[in-house]
């Protein structure tokens, strides 16, 4: 395979430029990013559509990730139950070094080639949920034997990787293949592949969720009651669907309920 993401910036003596040069450069590369995403679309489309398919038939989703990817995939999932209502659990990342080490960026876990399934098998992982490993390079072991173990034992699986035909793509049933190109800064990937990653884990959890039937019209009617800014958005997105036009009123009712969509349904009752 051609390792893309280790390929020399197309930008020399980049000490010598100015910040308005730097900044120009950055940006021209960042342009490309949602060009190369454009191009995976029917690859990300495939996923998610069995992603959807297996939780809602009960299973879970796991994102299986080191370095940035890994970090940007626990990002995704922690705002999952807040703005759709759904449980925790249902979206879940097994992060080389854990998750509760996600500051430390412990890089050099992600050649350990057994945690990542032992993770997984601590979860109870099984063929009704779906597996997604996420690695710039396509090659680290920690996601690579994870994908590995998971086909033997018949889980289905997905991969996000930014170089063609790696080893990690050659494991998953439905490989994402998003090509940004070199970095700015020579193998940096948590520039263009970052970008890339975290505009398609937006993709797919949204996707996803809407999919799920946890948002109607472009509104999020299960959003979780945690601040005083949400219940105020929840609030008015009650009184927009009801017709209440009380905003006390419609504030009892969505406190009573817990969410848009059950003070709705208690509504119509």
């Amino acid at each position: 395979m051609t390792k893309i993401t280790e390929q020399d910036s197309l930008y020399r003596h980049l000490e010598k430029m100015s910040v308005e040069e730097l900044t120009a450069h950055i940006n021209r590369e960042d342009k490309k990013v949602a060009l190369a995403i454009e191009q995976a679309l029917p690859q990300i489309n495939a996923v998610i559509q069995k992603i959807v398919a297996q939780l809602k038939a009960g299973g879970r989703l796991f994102y299986v990730g080191a370095g940035s990817g890994g970090r940007l995939s626990v990002l995704d999932a922690i705002e999952l139950p807040t703005t759709y209502g759904v449980p925790k659990g249902m979206v879940n990342v097994i992060l080389a070094g854990g998750v509760e080490h996600l500051v430390e960026a412990r890089e050099e876990e992600e050649d350990d080639r057994e945690a990542g399934w032992k993770a997984l098998q601590a979860q109870q992982v099984s063929p009704g949920d779906f597996v997604l490993g996420i690695s710039a390079s396509g090659t680290t072991p920690f996601v690579l034997e994870s994908l590995r173990a998971c086909r033997s034992h018949g889980i289905p699986t997905g991969c996000l990787v930014s170089n063609p035909d790696s080893p990690i793509a050659g494991q998953a049933d439905l490989p994402i293949e998003v090509i940004t190109g070199p970095e700015f800064i020579t193998g940096s990937t948590r520039m263009k592949c970052g970008t890339a990653q975290k505009m398609i884990f937006d993709m797919i959890s949204t996707t996803v969720m809407v999919q799920l039937g946890r948002v109607e019209d472009n509104k999020m009617v299960n959003v979780l009651l945690i601040n005083d800014k949400i219940t105020d958005r929840a609030v008015r997105m009650l009184m927009e669907r009801s017709g209440i036009a009380d905003y006390a009123h419609a504030k009892e009712r969505l406190l009573a309920a817990g969410s848009v969509r059950k003070a709705l349904d208690a509504l119509a009752e």
